[in-house]
C-alpha cells in the first residue's frame, strides 16, 4: 500500500490505543504515520478571546504531546506529527487527511469502554457522519498489542446492497498490502426481507452472497466464506471467531451522502460485540487527493 495514515491523538489512553492500531498498520503496509493533534481554530467562541500566551503554551504542549507518542512507534516506521488547528477535532483530521493524500484515519475508543470493545466519542461519532476516506476504529486495549504483530486476517462484512464490490475492493487491497488472509462473512439477518426466516433460507441467501463475491475477487485471490448465524445482529458477531491480529471492514449505510460514511445500524450494532478494530469504508469512491 505504501499510503500514508492518519492518527487522530490525545494524551489519554484512547490516543495510545489509535497510535498503536496505526503503527500496526503502518508496519503491514509500510505506509508512513501522521500523528495529529487539533487545536480550536480561530473562530472559536468570543466568549474565550484569544491568548497570544495561552495559545502558544497549548501548542508546545500539544509538540510534546506528540513527540512522546511518536516515541512509542517502531523505529522503522516513517512518522511525522502535526499540530492542526480547526473548528472541531474531526475536522482537522479530514483536512489533514486531505492535504497529505491519505489512506484511513485512525481513532480510538471513547474512555471508559469494555477491553477490547468499542465506545464511541464524539471524535469518532462525527467521523462517522462525515469522512470521505475510511475510519479505523481503535477498541480499548489495543495499545497493548505488540506493533509488530501486523496485521493477520482482514474479513469483509459483505452484503448485495449498493457499495458491496467497493467494499469487497478495499478488503482486498488491504490483505494484499498487509499480507494478511481475507475473510467473507455474511451476517444474513442484514439482508434477509422481512418474514424470511430459519437456517435453510439463511444459508441460500448466503450462497448467493458468496457467489457475487467470488466472482468480484480478482484472479488468483481466495477468500474464505463464513455466515454468521444469531439471534441478532450482536449475537452473530459473537459466535464468530476472531484473531488478536484481526481487522473487520465494514461498509458505510446506504443512506449517506455521496463520497461520505455515515454508519448504518448494522455497523453500529456490531460495534458492541465487536473485539477486534473496524474500518467503515464510504459507500462511493472518492476522488484521490494531492500527494505529500
Amino acid at each position: 500500500m505504501s499510503g500514508r495514515i492518519v492518527v487522530g491523538y490525545t494524551a489519554t489512553d484512547a490516543g495510545a490505543d489509535a497510535v498503536a492500531l496505526g503503527a500496526r498498520l503502518a508496519v503491514a503496509s509500510d505506509s508512513s504515520l501522521h500523528l495529529v493533534v487539533v487545536l480550536p481554530g480561530e473562530e472559536r467562541s468570543v466568549i474565550t478571546p484569544p491568548d497570544a500566551g495561552y495559545d502558544e503554551y497549548v501548542r508546545e504542549q500539544a509538540e510534546k504531546w506528540l513527540a512522546d507518542a511518536a516515541g512509542t512507534v517502531p523505529a522503522t516506521v516513517r512518522t511525522r506529527t502535526h499540530v492542526r488547528f480547526a473548528e472541531s477535532f474531526a475536522a482537522g483530521l479530514i483536512d489533514t487527511a486531505h492535504d497529505i493524500g491519505a489512506s484511513h484515519i485512525v481513532v480510538g475508543a471513547a474512555n471508559g469502554g469494555l477491553r477490547g470493545r468499542h465506545r464511541l466519542g464524539t471524535v469518532a461519532s462525527e467521523l462517522l457522519h462525515s469522512a470521505d476516506v475510511p475510519v479505523v476504529l481503535a477498541p480499548e486495549g489495543a495499545r497493548r498489542i505488540d506493533p509488530a504483530s501486523g496485521i493477520t486476517r482482514i474479513t469483509a462484512a459483505i452484503g448485495l446492497r449498493p457499495g458491496a464490490d467497493l467494499l469487497l475492493e478495499e478488503s482486498v487491497a488491504l490483505a494484499s498490502a498487509t499480507g494478511a488472509e481475507l475473510r467473507l462473512v455474511s451476517l444474513v439477518a442484514v439482508d434477509l426481507p422481512a418474514g424470511i426466516a430459519g437456517n435453510e433460507s439463511a444459508a441460500m441467501h448466503a450462497d448467493e452472497v458468496f457467489v457475487h463475491a467470488r466472482r468480484a475477487l480478482p484472479k488468483g485471490v481466495d477468500a474464505e466464506a463464513v455466515v454468521g448465524l444469531g439471534d441478532s445482529i450482536e449475537d452473530a458477531v459473537s459466535h464468530l471467531s476472531w484473531e488478536p491480529g484481526e481487522i473487520a471492514v465494514v461498509g458505510s449505510s446506504r443512506l449517506a451522502r455521496p463520497r461520505r460514511l455515515f454508519l448504518g445500524s448494522t455497523a453500529a450494532k456490531m460495534l458492541h460485540e465487536l473485539p477486534v478494530p473496524m474500518i467503515v469504508v464510504p459507500r462511493t469512491r472518492k476522488k484521490k487527493g494531492p500527494q505529500a
